[in-house]
């Protein structure tokens, strides 16, 4: 009997005031009892709409329909037929834009806890792992360039092929964005570690401080006899907004200031990992990242941390769940304003930025009403540290070094649907290709170019 409880099972969470100072995880994960009483919630509907929502194709219904049994090995087997991050996904997916976006529930009460459901399975299965057996090998060998979502997703696809598989990551530990990007409160690297460790166990090499453009090009990939290289080499250039002051100190890009904490421990008493230590905090922006960086703020003391974003709250980028947070742990939003100028102290410090109020005209290109300034608003905001999070773009390093790669006006790879470049044999998806956006479509498009690699050399 489906359970028609109108509201999912509730998530538990630490509460806001202590977790808003420290970095372990926001959201504890299911019970046993809460994911299959959650799992009942799904009608299995016949033509499965949630399905069509994600970008790797989860079985959604299937593993669900596990779940509500209690056999959540069959379910995790399902979910990792076409997911090779299941716990990944379970954490940072936009779900209510994708699977749970298109779920029936959701018409008329809360949609099924699709995401969750995902992430209880991966969870529950990380220590029951027994080691994957190794594919036997096919005789060809295929290189990936980066060891991000779309990257190990490719990598892993074109393993459980047969094919040999060498990973080129630029940093010193693997996992892309999943590691530097998104905040140990939201996703421990504990956790991205052991999915990645499941890569290895299938056979997947990966070369850590291996900067391809500076230590090998991709053509010298090719003359080493990777028959096809795929590049998820991803969106690491931080944009700024070109205002006065960018260049003072206690200004920096969300992408430093995130890595800095993230991959290289900075939140942790005992690494010496430089971090800006600051009272008063300006992030710039209304994406996930803003989000990310702003709530690291607080955790890494600031008492006062504010998001300046020029449009209003109902066209932000971020998840509806992270605002929510935000909110929760004391973060003030500062909507309908943007930064005009940051000053200076007499030391060349950050003392203040200058922003000005907006108002919402008519929609833009992009289909969101756009801001104009309200003439004579402008105010000054104390702050020591600003904080630069309003998009990043592909490093130009692997397109300026590689004969016959085009790349399009925002410096994005081109490629055509099969995720192939304008070079033979070079393949290329996630935001290298699309500028920033989700670990999901990244990973989608690494599912989407194994797929094109493996035809690409059987027809050879």
């Amino acid at each position: 009997m489906a359970n028609m409880a109108p509201d999912k099972v509730k998530m538990p969470e630490q509460d806001p005031k202590e977790r808003a100072r420290n970095f372990k995880e926001v959201t504890l994960g299911y019970t046993k009892e809460m994911a299959m009483e959650e799992a009942s919630r799904c009608l299995n509907c016949k033509n499965k709409p949630c399905v069509s929502g994600c970008p790797v194709g989860v079985r959604i219904p299937e593993f669900i329909a596990e779940v509500a049994k209690g056999d959540f090995e069959k379910a995790y087997e399902i979910i990792t037929s076409t997911n090779s991050l299941p716990a990944v996904c379970g954490r940072v997916c936009p779900q209510e834009n994708q699977c749970e976006g298109k779920c029936v529930r959701g018409i008329k009460t809360e949609p099924v806890g699709i995401g969750r459901l995902e992430r209880f399975v991966a969870d529950y299965m990380m220590d029951k792992q027994t080691k994957a057996s190794k594919p036997e090998h096919n005789g060809h060998k295929v290189a990936v360039v980066g060891a991000g979502p779309s990257g190990l997703t490719c990598a892993g696809d074109l393993a459980k092929l047969g094919y040999s598989v060498t990973i080129f990551e630029a940093f010193h530990t693997a996992g892309g964005v999943l590691m530097y990007g998104i905040p140990e409160f939201r996703l421990p690297k504990a956790i991205v570690q052991q999915e990645i460790q499941k890569l290895r166990d299938l056979g997947v090499e990966i070369m850590e401080d291996m900067v391809i453009g500076k230590v090998l090009s991709i053509d010298e990939i090719m003359d080493m006899g990777y028959e096809a290289v795929f590049i998820g080499s991803g969106a690491g250039l931080p944009r700024f907004m070109g205002i006065e002051g960018e260049s003072l100190i206690g200004v920096c890009s969300a992408n430093e200031y995130l890595t800095r904490i993230n991959l290289m421990k900075g939140y942790l008493e005992d690494y010496d990992t430089p971090v800006i230590k600051s009272k008063a905090v300006a992030v710039c922006g209304g994406g996930n990242v803003a989000m990310d960086a702003a709530r690291s703020a607080l955790r890494m003391g600031a008492e006062h941390v504010y998001i300046v974003y020029r449009r209003s709250e109902a066209e932000m980028p971020a998840r509806k769940e992270e605002v929510h947070h935000a909110k929760e742990e004391g973060v003030e939003f500062l909507n309908l304003n943007n930064p005009v100028k940051i000053k200076s102290d007499e030391n060349g410090r950050v003392c203040s930025m200058e922003c000005i109020r907006m108002e919402l005209g008519e929609p833009d290109e992009s289909g969101r009403r756009k801001p104009v300034p309200v003439e004579g608003s402008n105010f000054d905001l104390d702050v020591d540290t600003v904080i630069m999070a309003i998009g990043t773009s592909p490093n130009p390093l692997i397109r300026t070094t590689t004969s016959g790669l085009e790349a399009n006006n925002r410096g994005c790879l081109v490629v055509n649907e099969d995720m192939l470049t304008t070079k033979e044999g070079v393949y290329a998806g996630g935001d290298a290709v699309t500028g920033a956006a989700t670990v999901i479509l990244a990973m989608g498009a690494g599912k989407t170019a194994a797929k094109s690699i493996d035809e690409y050399i059987k027809s050879k």
